[in-house]
């Protein structure tokens, strides 16, 4: 019951998708009349043209030409209806699929950072991509078969009625039958569709992390194992793939097999009429031919049955993602302050990614404008969920935190990111020119601003050796540039947007160490005034910041200078040391 609710669900959303090009559905419907109209006209101008050449001397070969010409001027006209009813139904198709991914592309941009984190990434494309065509297949032949089918059985009944109301009958009890067995077989694949698609996500999942990871898989010789592992998924998809089109496969021929029947008992009944002289040989032939066009769209319907089911499937998929929550919004009075000072107040902060497993409890940081906090610790510390914190991409559970003595939920989420300038361990780049690239975090900037940024972050002369310059176009995640060069861009991406603040997190570690000298002296005359985070591994970078914080298990065990620290003797003393050690 509960599945049959969730399907009914499904195909509703997908036709509320469907609803604004209710114009082109209309168009459709009138086309599928007429094309039914004129497809069923040719099988009465073949009885006529029968009628006339039923005996020894009695063919009107004028009748029959003229009757012929008939028919191939029926069947052009059909075909061209047809022709537009079908262009119809694909742009109804196509404009709800791109409806769709639009729609998921955004749920991508409004769900908390945390949906995104947990899901694999590949699986989340998959959905966007596959299930999307999917249920665009599933609709295409869904929208295109309902309409002339429903539009063939009701002419088709009405001709049959009005030529001979028992054969008709006999036809409309028999045929029913076959929806009977496509409705059981259907019940039996539609389990075997979900869990293929649920595994082509999973599939997807896996070749996005492995292809995207080749050269790591490469230098740990995992290239069998993953050959292995990805056997083992793929046989799973075989196996459901298989049994989900072998189970589907059974309603046509069965459905076939009934419709068989009724053609068998409309020309027995047929022969039995003409015999009794209740109608000519002409009208049996057409009495056939109605049958069978009759029996055809249910014929057509078990057909497309795996692409249905496949789409309801993929619709399923979708409409998780799109269910799934939006992001706390912004409150309605947030405030969008145009100028930061940069004074940071932290208190009684609690958070964890998981409830049962707390990471920060009862966190208290108090940050001047214009100082620099180092946060050092060992991995797990802690350290790069209090850069999330601070930018809100994830949300405390208890606690505050104030910029200039305002609430971070008190201000728009764009402003308060707006006022930050974030350079990252794992450089993000896209397939675009090095100068967009630069100009991410402000597209009107000029050349010249773009120019400058470059030559401040040490990447220019890099720049200026490339065949096109800044106009250079760079592969996808900066697939053509070393990790060093990507970071530089990055760098000077933040560089060009000169934010009040400042995150570091690790922004040097893949900078050979005479580069990381230079990056550091524009750092240092980039940090002057403004409140600075730094997160870094390598300590002596961290040497000349105002207050250095020593996290551990999520908790501030030490505070205070370098100098203070190292004459402690502490945890930050033994940190430090056992980096310069022998």
């Amino acid at each position: 019951m509960a599945k049959k609710k969730n399907n009914s669900s499904a195909l509703r959303r997908i036709l509320r998708y469907a609803k604004p090009y209710r114009s082109k559905i209309v168009l459709a419907l009138i086309f599928a009349v007429f094309y039914v109209g004129l497809n069923l006209t040719a099988p009465v101008l073949v009885g006529y043209a029968i009628d006339n050449a039923t005996g020894k001397g009695k063919v009107d070969f004028g009748a029959i030409v003229n009757l012929l010409f008939m028919v191939g001027v029926t069947v052009i006209c059909s075909s061209v209806f047809q022709w537009m009813m079908n262009l119809c139904t694909n742009e109804v198709a196509y404009f709800t699929m791109r409806d769709m991914r639009r729609d998921i592309y955004k749920k991508f941009n409004s769900v908390p950072l945390r949906y995104i984190d947990a899901q694999p990434h590949g699986d989340l494309i998959s959905r966007m991509i596959n299930d999307v065509d999917s249920v665009g297949d599933g609709l295409l032949q869904g929208i295109t078969q309902l309409f002339s089918g429903i539009v063939m059985i009701l002419c088709t009944l009405g001709f049959m009625l009005f030529l001979n109301p028992i054969i008709a009958l006999v036809v409309v009890i028999i045929t029913p039958l076959s929806m009977f067995v496509a409705a059981f077989i259907t019940k039996i694949s539609q389990k075997m569709f979900r869990e293929q698609s649920r595994t082509q996500g999973e599939i997807s999942a896996y070749i996005n992390e492995y292809v995207g990871e080749q050269k790591l898989v490469k230098s740990f010789g995992y290239e069998q194992r993953s050959i292995e592992n990805f056997e083992e998924i793929n046989e799973r998809l075989r196996v459901c793939g298989q049994k989900s089109q072998f189970y589907s496969s059974l309603a046509n021929p069965s459905t076939r097999f009934v419709n068989g029947l009724v053609t068998a008992a409309v020309a027995v009944t047929g022969a039995i009429s003409t015999i009794n002289r209740t109608l000519s040989v002409g009208q049996i032939a057409t009495f056939i031919t109605y049958a069978n066009q009759y029996t055809k769209p249910f014929n057509e319907v078990t057909g497309v049955i795996p692409q249905l089911q496949s789409a309801l499937a993929g619709a399923d998929r979708i409409f998780a993602v799109l269910d799934e929550a939006d992001e706390t919004p912004d409150a309605q009075l947030s405030a969008d302050p145009e100028k930061c000072q940069g004074r940071i107040d932290i208190e009684n902060v609690d958070f964890s990614y998981v409830p049962e497993k707390p990471l920060i409890r009862n966190f208290n940081l108090h940050v001047k404008n214009g100082q620099r906090v180092a946060i050092v610790g060992p991995t797990g510390c802690g350290k790069t969920t209090l850069i999330n914190l601070l930018m809100r991409f994830y949300d405390i559970d208890s606690g505050s935190i104030m910029i200039d003595g305002q609430g971070i939920y008190d201000i728009t989420r764009s402003s308060l990111r707006r006022h930050y300038g974030m350079v990252l361990q794992e450089s993000w780049l896209y397939n675009a020119s090095i100068r967009d690239n630069i100009a991410y975090g402000k597209p009107d900037a000029t050349d010249e601003e773009v120019e400058t940024a470059a030559k401040k972050a040490h990447i220019s002369h890099f720049i200026e050796r490339l065949p096109d310059r800044y106009n250079t176009i760079i592969t996808e995640d900066g697939g053509n540039l070393s990790q060093g060069q990507r970071q530089l861009i990055c760098i000077a991406r933040v560089m060009l947007c000169q934010p009040p603040m400042l995150i570091l997190d690790e922004a040097t570690s893949s900078i050979d160490t005479r580069t990381e000298i230079k990056i550091q002296k524009v750092f240092n005359e980039m940090m002057k005034g403004r409140t600075c985070f730094i997160v870094a591994h390598r300590l002596s970078t961290i040497k000349e910041s105002d207050i250095i914080l020593v996290m551990k298990d999520g908790n501030i065990i030490e505070q205070g200078s370098h100098d203070e620290l190292m004459a402690q003797g502490g945890f930050y003393n033994t940190l430090y040391n056992s980096q310069f050690s022998n």
